[in-house]
């Protein structure tokens, strides 16, 4: 979970040693067309989020027709069940659970699942309020890239912008949660209503993701 101060992500986004997965090579619309539709802000949050702990409120929740979407930075969210590369020895804010499970009632595994982090409900902005729930589908754009994520983990109320190790690697993205993540910009989109079952099956929040991109593209 982040807790990350904004200095720490002057660091730059190094080459992850996993490989991308075949799914961040997916077809679909590009990351181009997608932030063409995105340049512009009608805000429907009550209030700005920081980015990080400490950090000035400047990053609204946006609306557009089928879906919700923000730009912010991405800090690295390890939680869920301990893995090599994710635990409490990697991770000072290492927590062994997520808001949502999977089709097994365990929580996700960080560095297996892209996932994506939505700030808790709150008077600022509550995203069960707006279409978005656990499984969700969210397509996080970043450097010319598209990565189709579900949504997995709540953090704090107040901040905005994380993602899992997983979702890190195959944005080409440092994944380390000390000292990883990205200044940005990020694209976060999500898609309202979505919902992939089971959660864990990130192949299917991929092809779920393409159809509803392009839907986005067609209505707005």
């Amino acid at each position: 979970m982040r807790k990350l101060a904004p200095g720490l992500f002057a660091v730059a986004a190094l080459v992850a040693s996993v490989l991308v997965s075949p799914a961040a090579q997916a077809a679909g619309p590009s990351a181009a067309q997608l932030l063409a539709k995105l340049t512009s802000c009608q805000q429907i949050s009550n209030g700005k989020y920081a980015t990080d702990s400490g950090g000035a409120k400047t990053v609204p929740v946006c609306g557009k027709t089928g879906a919700v979407w923000y730009k912010a930075d991405m800090d690295i969210d390890c939680d869920g069940q301990p893995t090599p590369r994710c635990n409490k020895n990697t991770d000072p804010w290492f927590q062994p659970q997520t808001a949502f499970q999977d089709s097994k009632g365990k929580h996700l595994i960080a560095d297996q699942l892209p996932y994506t982090v939505v700030p808790s409900a709150s008077g600022t902005f509550d995203y069960r309020k707006h279409g978005i729930q656990g499984g969700g589908v969210v397509a996080v754009i970043f450097n010319n890239r598209v990565e189709y994520t579900v949504v997995g983990d709540t953090g704090p109320a107040d901040i905005i912008g994380e993602s899992s190790y997983a979702a890190a690697v195959n944005l080409g993205i440092n994944p380390n949660p000390k000292t990883g993540g990205t200044a940005g910009p990020v694209h976060y989109l999500y898609f309202k209503g979505s919902k992939v079952a089971p959660i864990e099956d990130h192949g299917k929040a991929v092809s779920s993701g393409e159809a509803l991109a392009q839907k986005f593209l067609n209505e707005n």
